[in-house]
């Protein structure tokens, strides 16, 4: 994507924000590994999605005062001989390239500018990054900035940016449309080739490695999620990912994936007989989960309530559970399907958190159909994931290419 794309996200953002305002982005820092070994970087979302920048160390500080928008980009401070062993950092005119911000400077200003922003202010509203998924999780850069902010200047009002941001990320637009389906494009290649190998004996970590080389052949730098790998009963643990077990004939094995291209996402689970052949019990119960995905598809446009849909959805799993025979009240259902329909997909893959919460389909959002049933019993654990992008009167099948009917995998795995 240009700059273009990133300077129209800020213009969105800020027109959503109060006058009297600062956002503050930082690109955060990779994790340490052991040693003077580090993690692979992964730029924060919100930050990249304001910037397009994917380096580590910058940060971005938005501000409203009069309704007129200022933007500035802090690079890390220049260090030559830091460069030799890590490789160059971006200069300022880089920084201006790629996100279309055109005033740029180091580090070692961002702390006078920022009191030249505060200074002498009787409200200022601070919007920082402050999202945690639990309680024990340790603070992140934007929370150890905001006590530190608290500390010297108490008169600032500080405020969570997240509720901002999330309605402008879930709607898609054209260009993250683009490099989304390049993901599931290669995504799809991936699994096709998993397809094509799997064999009795194998470990799932060998088979795994079959998507793996599809996805780095195609210039993939990382993945959306750690792949899940599950063969036989391991396909009843919902984020199963050792990996290491080994495949045996009769089997299903389900994979769950996602390449991710420019830091856009795929994510697609199929399940399908390791010798090729379904069994007539893997048959229905596969039948069972690939009804109530076309389903759900079928009902998502614009107007439906997640919740609602949800809600439907489990009851539709329930019914096919009472059909398997597996329950024989629908209040029994979470025996054997304990999640969710889906969830928003993006630049992340449980896009902004949006797990769990409620939300209204509207045209431009990419969301996730995976209904399952888990019956650890027989060994038989089944989901059906696909990528569905809501259009103005319905919904398109992002992932329409890959193959779900029972006859068409026989089929292809032959």
């Amino acid at each position: 994507m240009n700059k273009d794309t990133y300077i129209e996200n800020r213009s969105k953002l800020m027109n959503s924000v109060e006058d009297n305002s600062v956002m503050i982005l930082f690109a955060g820092k990779p994790a340490k590994k052991t040693g003077d070994e580090f993690y692979q970087f992964t730029p924060d979302k919100n930050f990249y999605y304001l910037t397009g920048i994917q380096e580590d160390g910058h940060l971005v500080v938005l501000s409203k005062y009069n309704n007129i928008v200022s933007e500035k980009l802090f690079l890390t401070d220049l260090d030559l001989d830091k460069e030799m062993w890590s490789g160059k950092t971006l200069r300022d005119f880089e920084g201006k390239e790629i996100s279309g911000i055109n005033d740029v400077s180091y580090m070692k200003e961002f702390t006078s500018y920022l009191n030249v922003l505060i200074k002498g202010k009787e409200k200022v509203n601070l919007y920082l990054d402050l999202d945690r998924e639990e309680f024990e999780e340790s603070d992140s850069v934007s929370n150890r900035f905001a006590k530190e902010i608290i500390s010297k200047y108490p008169h600032i009002n500080i405020k969570n940016f997240t509720s901002i941001i999330a309605p402008l990320r879930m709607v898609k637009s054209e260009n993250e449309i683009k490099e989304m389906r390049k993901a599931i494009e290669i995504t799809i290649e991936g699994v096709k080739s998993l397809m094509k190998n799997v064999k009795a004996g194998m470990k799932e970590y060998e088979i795994e490695a079959y998507f793996d080389f599809e996805c780095k052949t195609r210039g993939v730098k990382d993945y959306a999620f750690r792949t899940i790998a599950a063969a036989g009963k391991n396909a009843t643990i919902l984020h199963y990912v050792d990996n290491n077990s080994e495949l045996k004939d009769g089997d299903l094995i389900l994979f769950d994936l996602g390449a991710q291209w420019n830091l856009y996402n795929a994510d697609i689970t199929r399940a399908f007989p390791i010798n090729g052949k379904f069994t007539q019990r893997q048959k229905e119960v596969y039948e069972a989960v690939l009804r109530v995905n076309k389903a759900v598809i079928e009902r998502i446009k614009p107007g439906v309530d997640s919740r609602e849909l949800n809600v439907w959805a489990k009851d539709l799993i329930a019914q096919e559970c009472i059909g398997l025979g597996l329950i024989k009240e629908k209040s029994e259902v979470n025996r054997y399907y304990w999640h969710k329909i889906g969830h928003s997909l993006g630049l992340d893959t449980h896009d902004l958190g949006i797990l769990g919460r409620e939300f209204t389909f509207a045209e431009g959002m990419v969301f996730t159909v995976e209904p399952g049933i888990y019956i650890a019993e027989e060994n038989i654990g089944i989901r059906i994931e696909d990528d569905i992008l809501v259009t103005k009167d319905g919904c398109e099948v992002l992932t329409k290419n890959m193959i779900k009917e029972i006859d068409e995998i026989e089929e292809f795995m032959k």
